[in-house]
């Protein structure tokens, strides 16, 4: 979830004015603290009133990241692929055109992007919320409270490092000189420029890996019959396998949970376009 997170988030701030893209990762980690504000004492009522909700919560967190990893994987297969690349597009010519109002573009791309982190830190709250549901309440604040301001400055932390890769490694490539440090320098530039838009791809391939494994295995621990099953079943291949087996089968749930939804969901999109 975190690698996911951090590629949502870089892609966000992708196609800011260079000059621009620390002050908007600082507006929406601020955007992403009032949401913290919000969902972890949100949980803690939750937790002390209605205790039964936490694992139906969990379930559908659960199944949105298994929909979210699938959407991912059959994106261009989608509808709406199209106008969405259209539309990236269109912000891509809007910067080179000097009667946009680039101040509005970028707002909307900090709103955006605080919308998407309430989403994501809705369900890393409900995750460790689902974890520390049985302990005390000081101590339930404080996993919550910890987590939520960790990841927060982890995510976006990152994400500043990230968005400024490209950025350090132009700098190092226009080192001058020819002795061995500045000769380093540069070397060490040109491999930044060809490695970010790797990393970002890795990213985002891990994140929507991990959807799956974390998703599916949500859903897994909420089904007993299901979670009971498996754990029997590893113990009887024991060793490496099964270690392994588990995941696999948590990775298998989440990815046919995933195509599920996505294809609830694409009928009932194509039902209110019709």
């Amino acid at each position: 979830m975190l690698g996911d997170d951090l590629a949502l988030n870089a892609q966000q701030v992708t196609g800011v004015r260079a000059e621009r893209e620390l002050p908007v990762v600082w507006a929406v980690f601020k955007g992403s603290l009032v949401n913290k504000l919000i969902l972890v004492p949100a949980a803690l009522l939750i937790s002390a009133i209605a205790p039964w909700a936490i694992t139906p919560l969990l379930m559908i967190g659960g199944l949105f990241l298994c929909y979210e990893g699938f959407e991912k994987l059959a994106h261009k297969y989608l509808p709406g692929a199209e106008a969405e690349q259209v539309h990236h597009e269109a912000i891509a010519q809007a910067l080179t055109d000097p009667e946009v109002d680039l101040k509005t573009l970028e707002q909307d791309k900090i709103k955006g992007a605080i919308r998407t982190d309430f989403i994501l830190s809705a369900e890393i709250v409900a995750i460790t919320l689902g974890t520390v549901a049985g302990a005390p309440f000081l101590t339930r604040l404080l996993v919550l409270a910890g987590i939520a301001l960790l990841m927060t400055m982890g995510v976006y932390g990152l994400v500043a490092g990230i968005v400024k890769l490209d950025d350090a490694g132009l700098a190092l490539n226009k080192s001058e000189g020819n002795a061995l440090a500045d000769r380093a320098k540069r070397a060490l530039g040109r491999g930044i420029l060809f490695v970010a838009p790797y990393l970002m791809k890795a990213l985002s391939v891990l994140g929507m890996i991990a959807m799956f494994l974390v998703g599916g295995g949500i859903l897994v621990h909420g089904i007993p019959a299901l979670h009971h099953g498996l754990e029997h079943l590893a113990e009887g291949f024991g060793g490496m396998l099964g270690a392994l087996t588990p995941m696999l089968i948590n990775g298998l749930v989440g990815v046919l949970a995933g195509a599920a939804a996505v294809a609830i969901m694409t009928r009932i999109q194509r039902w209110r376009e019709a």
